[in-house]
């Protein structure tokens, strides 16, 4: 039998996280519990189908009730609770290595708008939003940020190192600065660097015209 796409285990992680269910004194359409609607927005996200193309044989609900559930979930801060709950659940295990850190940013496509979009400079001036990251040395994301597509990755790099969340470990001071920050040319500048210093953060940046961001690629 296949695992369920929610198993006990994250439900019991999820659920105290979710808002209260508004009461309904006036009756109406029962509402899909929201077990069933985080299986729907799961199967959507990993099948890469449109919204209303799910399957009704799951018992999740139509997609567009999946849909709206994701959204007002986000609007609640649910996914920002959520990830920083996965981050001190690993760092108390031991899972983070905070001794290195990766910085980088991917544009994707946003044809439809929005506050954090601007003109892409690679694609032809469209819409677009820019992602900003920074990971532990094993690749796993400890915070993200978004930009216009148009916004300079330099820009981003000390409001992604002011975001980085303060987890506290099963002993000693919370810690929420990584030992040593690698990022490629793109943040290549003296105020990049004394950013990096004045938080205590060792840096490895590649120099523009001097070295390749290839060398970067044993730790990134």
């Amino acid at each position: 039998m296949a695992s369920p796409l929610v198993s006990d285990e994250l439900w019991a992680v999820i659920e105290p996280l979710l808002p209260v269910i508004p009461s309904r004194p006036k009756g109406g359409r029962p509402r899909v519990f929201d077990r069933e609607a985080l299986t729907g927005i799961l199967f959507v996200l990993l099948t890469g189908i449109p919204w209303e193309m799910l399957p009704r044989e799951l018992g999740c609900g139509s997609g567009v009730t999946c849909w709206r559930r994701l959204r007002d979930w986000h609007i609640a801060g649910v996914w920002g609770s959520l990830h920083r709950e996965l981050l001190t659940r690993l760092h108390q295990a031991e899972r983070l290595d905070w001794s290195r850190a990766c910085m980088d940013s991917a544009s994707i496509a946003a044809k439809r708008g929005g506050e954090t979009t601007g003109p892409s400079p690679t694609d032809r001036g469209l819409p677009g939003t820019k992602r900003h990251i920074i990971t532990d040395r094993q690749g796993i994301p400890i915070t993200v940020l978004l930009s216009g597509a148009n916004v300079h990755d330099s820009r981003m790099l000390e409001p992604l190192l002011d975001a980085l969340p303060s987890l506290r470990g099963k002993r000693g001071r919370p810690r929420h600065r990584p030992g040593k920050l690698h990022a490629d040319k793109g943040y290549d500048y003296r105020r990049c660097r004394r950013a990096c210093t004045y938080r205590g953060i060792k840096h490895r940046i590649a120099r523009k015209r001097i070295e390749s961001s290839s060398h970067l690629g044993k730790h990134r």
